[in-house]
């Protein structure tokens, strides 16, 4: 799949901070069995590269990279089961590695600059980050009138209450969010509880 088609898979992509490997592949299950096939984990704990690597086991999960800053980040990602990767910000170099290995990227945008760097490496699908910091829906439907031909992926500070807003804008296919998988839940591995918030997204368009 290249990036516009795993934009449309859900409304959601979870965002996933993994602390413990035990947890990724129920964790996967759990938001697979919900609907949320597209998973992204973070490069921001020690296990991630073995989370990514336990979660790719889980039919009809794709499990991508998150926090990737180099092409280092990517090949590693690559090599554990990642199919895709995002980056909270776009370089040459990550768009020449990401090309090189084959591997769809997601790079981060947030200013109409970076989105024009982005497009120069040839990506008009991008995320949008920080989000709500950023300037949330108003400044997103701002952008569409010179980048009519770009497509979004707003992430960042987006909760199950302010999601519809972004999806409601015909640039955003989707959002992405650590809401699905609220630590409370995994940390007491409730996973009906992140099965049934998986589901609840389908609600949002």
């Amino acid at each position: 799949m290249n990036v516009r088609q795993l934009m449309q898979v859900a409304p959601v992509i979870p965002v996933l901070v993994i602390n413990d490997v035990a947890q990724a592949k129920p964790l996967a299950q759990a938001l697979v069995a919900g609907g949320l096939r597209v998973l992204e984990v973070t490069l921001r704990t020690p296990v991630a590269l073995q989370a990514m690597q336990a979660m790719a086991q889980v039919p009809d999960a794709i499990v991508g990279v998150g926090t990737a800053l180099d092409g280092d980040d990517l090949k590693r990602a690559q090599d554990h089961g990642a199919t895709f990767a995002v980056s909270p910000g776009y370089t040459q170099e990550l768009g020449t590695v990401a090309d090189a290995i084959n591997m769809p990227l997601l790079p981060g945008t947030m200013t109409p600059s970076d989105i024009m760097r982005a497009r120069d490496g040839g990506f008009t699908a991008v995320k949008f980050f920080p989000a709500s910091q950023a300037g949330g829906p108003a400044l997103l439907s701002a952008f569409g009138g010179p980048f009519v031909d770009t497509v979004f992926c707003p992430t960042g500070g987006i909760s199950a209450a302010t999601a519809k807003d972004y999806l409601s804008l015909p640039s955003v296919l989707c959002v992405g969010g650590s809401w699905v998988a609220p630590r409370n839940l995994v940390d007491a591995g409730d996973w009906a509880g992140i099965t049934r918030l998986a589901s609840d997204c389908h609600a949002l368009v």
